[in-house]
């Protein structure tokens, strides 16, 4: 898919020449003020706009860690994805980018929130009604970004800021992303721990694998507190642990286990994610003591995946 409306921000020019002026544009514009944070791919201020008072966060991005461009006008390919689906609910809206010299300015939204990472730290588990609440709209945005062409490819707890007030979210940082297509990618610039197993071995991956999995990966964050896997023996492994303690239902267990298969052609996929009977419950079940349904003991069985699956060689990748 192409890029919609590139071009649709006053200081969206050719790079070409814009150097000098894009500097006296943004100073006349912004006034930067304190650090809300840093990354692998750069730096976020805080800052306002001058004529209105907004408040934005202006994410300080160098040269030499822009992983790529498009092939229009030299500008980075994180700029054009997130003009891509800067309407998009739930993605961080994009309101300008300049050329700095040796980094580029990208501004966008800010409101009061926090990414989810902290958020957890500071919460513990999230319980499965919030939980409910907050994946279904993570799963909903990557759906609505991939339907416009987007990858974003580093899904984690860091990348989703939850709005203090509202508890809607808003998915950040596509710094890793790309154009998605429907054949396997050789290249990745995620977040290990989130990575799958199929990367993990062979260096090779599908869009939809990957996105389900990482998904997984959030999911078991956000209900038990932390991610399931820190090696690359245990993403090959899959086992996951349940704490009884958690008291977490049948389904989210299943829904889990299924987006975790280490076997990316018996994983999950997105349609069938969305469906899953955990997002229709009203509130969270606790596990039961007794299967009487046999639905449910299929599913029971479904979620258990076993941590000598490395039978990845046969999957079609």
């Amino acid at each position: 898919m192409k890029l919609k409306n590139l071009f649709s921000m006053s200081s969206r020019r050719s790079t070409v020449g814009r150097l000098g002026s894009d500097i006296l544009e943004f100073q006349a514009q912004y006034r930067m003020k304190g650090v809300l944070g840093k990354g692998g791919f750069g730096v976020v201020h805080s800052g306002v706009r001058k004529n209105d008072g907004l408040h934005v966060a202006v994410k300080d991005v160098p040269k030499d860690k822009v992983l790529e461009y498009t092939d229009e006008s030299r500008i980075p390919l994180e700029v054009a994805l997130m003009q891509q689906v800067s309407d998009i609910p739930g993605v961080i809206r994009i309101l300008d980018f300049f050329d700095m010299g040796q980094s580029y300015y990208i501004v966008m939204e800010r409101f009061n929130s926090k990414d989810l990472f902290d958020f957890i730290s500071e919460e513990g588990p999230l319980g499965e009604k919030l939980g409910r609440q907050l994946f279904r709209q993570v799963v909903d945005t990557v759906i609505t970004c991939h339907s416009r062409g987007v990858l974003h490819r580093d899904i984690k707890d860091e990348n989703i800021l939850i709005d203090l007030n509202t508890h809607q979210i808003k998915i950040i940082d596509f710094g890793s992303g790309t154009y998605l297509h429907e054949g396997i990618y050789t290249d990745f610039e995620g977040t290990r721990v989130y990575s799958p197993p199929e990367w993990i071995k062979y260096r090779r991956y599908r869009a939809e694998g990957l996105t389900v999995w990482s998904l997984g990966i959030l999911l078991y964050d956000m209900l038990c507190g932390d991610v399931p896997y820190e090696t690359d023996q245990q993403i090959m492994d899959a086992q996951l642990i349940w704490f009884p303690q958690l008291q977490l239902s049948q389904e989210a267990k299943h829904l889990i286990s299924q987006c975790l298969n280490p076997n990316p052609d018996m994983r999950i996929s997105l349609q069938q994610l969305v469906n899953h009977p955990w997002f229709k419950a009203s509130s969270p079940q606790a596990v039961p003591t007794n299967l009487n349904c046999s639905s449910m003991a299929e599913m029971d069985a479904a979620s258990s995946v076993e941590s000598n699956n490395n039978n990845l060689m046969a999957v079609s990748i």
